[in-house]
C-alpha cells in the first residue's frame, strides 16, 4: 500500500538553529536527539529525515512530547479502524528498508532531498496487526544483534582513521623510515629551493612575496632529525587566492565547474556535478593569475578549513574563492610530501591553532604562508611518500573490507525481516 494510505504525515516545524534547550525531545536527522523548551506534538510517531543529505531516510521512534526538525516527516497512523499500525514494527520497516526508500524517492544532486509527494506515493508492505506485533517481537533480538555487530564496526572504522593519523604523524617527525647519514642535509636543499625561486622570480614565472620571519623557538611542536630543517610553507610552494576579489562569479548554465570544498566527496574526489557552472571568461580571467599543473592541490580556508584535496586533470575547471591553491615550485620538493604534511595531525594542529573564529572559522592566506613545515632531504621526502602510499592503500584496503561487512549485516537484517514476513511459499 501506498505510505499516504497508511499513515498520516507532515513536516516538522523547527530549524536546528532555533533550537532553545529545555525538557522536550527536538528529533533531527542526527543519530542523537536534542531537546527543546516547547512541543508541538504529545503522541506515538515515528520521524523521518526527508532533507539531510547524510541522514536521509533515518528513521526515529518516539513516544511522548516532542518536536521535529523542518528536515524531517512526522510520520503518525491514517485509519487506524481500518489499517490498524505498530509503530515500533513500521520502525523495523523503514529502518530495514531505508536505502529502497530513498534511492526510489530522493531528488536533486547536490542537495538530495525526499518530498511530501514522492514519500506519499511509495509503496510499503501492509500486514494484520497480529503478523506485526508477532515480527516485531521475534525480530528484536536480531535487531540488537546486528546493532552490536554494527557498532563494532563503526569503531573499527575509526581505529582505522587513528592508524592512518598515527603513520602521517611518525613520518612527519621523521620516524617512519630511516635516514641516511649520506644524505645531502635538507639545510643545503633548502638554499637550492630558495636560489631556485629567485631564479623564477627573476624570470617573472612567479611573484616575489614579502620577506618571511624567521622561525621561533614557540612555533617549532616537536624535535625532527638532524638533517631536516623547519622552513616556512611559502619558502616550498606557491600559495595562491584563486580568487583574491572574493566575488562570486554569475552562474552560467553551460559553463565550467567553480570547485569549492562543498563539493568534495569523502574519498577525497572532485563532485563537478554539484559544483555550481560560471563562465568560460571565469577559466581565461583566472588562469592569467596561475595554471594548474599535475601534481596541484588545495585545502579549504573557510569552513572545512586544511583538508588537501588533490586536483585531477583535465583541468576544465575553476577554483572558488573559498580554497588555497598549492603549486609545488620544482623537482626540489615532493608535492606529495606537502600534501601528505597538511593531511596529518601535525598540520591540524598548526591550522586549528592559528585559525580566526568569527561567524565561521577562517584561516587566510597569510598564515597558509608562515605555516611551519618539516622538511626532510629530497630523497627521504621521496622514501617517506613512497611507504605512505604503501601505508594509506593498507588503509584503504581496511576500510573497503569493515564497509563491505556493514553493507553485509544490513542486508542480512533485511533478510531476515523478509523471511520472517514471508508466507510459506511466497516471496515478497
Amino acid at each position: 500500500m501506498k505510505i499516504k494510505d497508511l499513515f498520516h504525515f507532515e513536516k516538522g516545524g523547527l530549524q536546528s538553529s532555533k533550537c532553545t534547550p529545555g525538557k522536550y525531545d527536538f528529533i533531527t536527522a542526527a543519530a542523537d536527539w536534542k531537546t527543546h523548551n516547547e512541543y508541538s506534538h504529545e503522541c506515538e510517531a515515528l520521524i523521518f529525515a526527508a532533507a539531510a543529505s547524510g541522514s536521509l531516510g533515518r528513521t526515529h521512534y518516539v513516544n511522548g512530547k516532542f518536536i521535529a526538525s523542518d528536515l524531517c516527516f512526522i510520520v503518525t497512523p491514517r485509519d487506524p479502524r481500518n489499517y490498524p499500525i505498530d509503530l515500533k514494527f513500521y520502525h523495523l520497516i523503514f529502518q530495514a528498508f531505508k536505502d529502497e526508500i530513498v534511492r526510489n524517492t530522493k531528488a536533486g544532486t547536490s542537495k538530495e532531498a525526499i518530498g511530501l509527494t514522492a514519500f506519499g506515493k511509495y509503496k510499503l508492505p501492509y500486514f494484520d496487526i497480529e503478523k506485526q506485533q508477532e515480527v516485531k517481537e521475534l525480530f528484536v533480538f536480531t535487531q540488537e544483534s546486528s546493532e552490536g555487530l554494527d557498532t563494532e564496526l563503526t569503531h573499527q572504522l575509526d581505529l582505522v582513521k587513528q592508524l592512518r593519523q598515527a603513520f602521517l604523524r611518525e613520518a612527519m617527525q621523521g620516524k617512519l623510515v630511516p635516514q641516511d647519514e649520506n644524505e645531502e642535509p635538507a639545510s643545503v636543499l633548502l638554499e637550492k629551493i630558495k636560489a631556485e625561486k629567485e631564479r623564477l622570480i627573476k624570470s617573472k614565472k612567479i611573484k616575489k612575496q614579502k620577506p618571511l620571519p624567521p622561525i621561533t623557538e614557540e612555533e617549532i611542536p616537536f624535535e625532527i632529525p638532524e638533517n631536516w630543517v623547519w622552513c616556512r610553507g611559502n619558502t616550498l610552494a606557491e600559495y595562491i587566492d584563486p580568487q583574491p576579489s572574493h566575488r562570486t562569479p554569475p552562474e552560467s548554465k553551460d559553463g565550467i565547474p567553480y570547485v569549492a570544498m562543498k563539493d568534495i566527496n569523502s574519498d577525497g574526489s572532485v563532485n563537478f556535478l554539484s559544483a555550481r557552472k560560471v563562465g568560460f571568461n571565469i577559466l581565461e580571467e583566472h588562469q592569467n593569475r596561475y595554471q594548474l599543473r599535475k601534481g596541484d592541490f588545495i585545502f579549504g580556508k573557510i569552513g572545512t578549513i586544511g583538508k588537501p584535496v588533490k586536483l585531477p586533470e583535465p583541468f576544465n575547471y575553476t577554483l572558488s574563492a573559498n580554497v588555497i591553491l598549492i603549486q609545488a615550485e620544482n623537482s626540489l620538493i615532493t608535492s606529495e610530501f606537502l600534501f601528505y604534511f597538511l593531511s596529518s595531525p601535525v598540520a591540524d594542529r598548526i591550522l586549528l591553532e592559528k585559525k580566526s573564529t568569527m561567524s565561521y572559522p577562517v584561516f587566510g592566506m597569510a598564515k597558509a604562508r608562515m605555516m611551519t613545515v618539516p622538511l626532510p632531504p629530497l630523497s627521504e621526502q621521496q622514501r617517506i611518500v613512497a611507504k605512505l602510499d604503501e601505508l594509506m592503500a593498507y588503509c584503504d584496503e581496511l576500510e573497503a573490507s569493515i564497509k563491505e561487512s556493514q553493507q553485509q549485516n544490513e542486508l542480512l537484517l533485511q533478510q531476515v525481516l523478509r523471511e520472517a514476513l514471508e508466507p510459506k511459499g511466497e516471496k515478497i
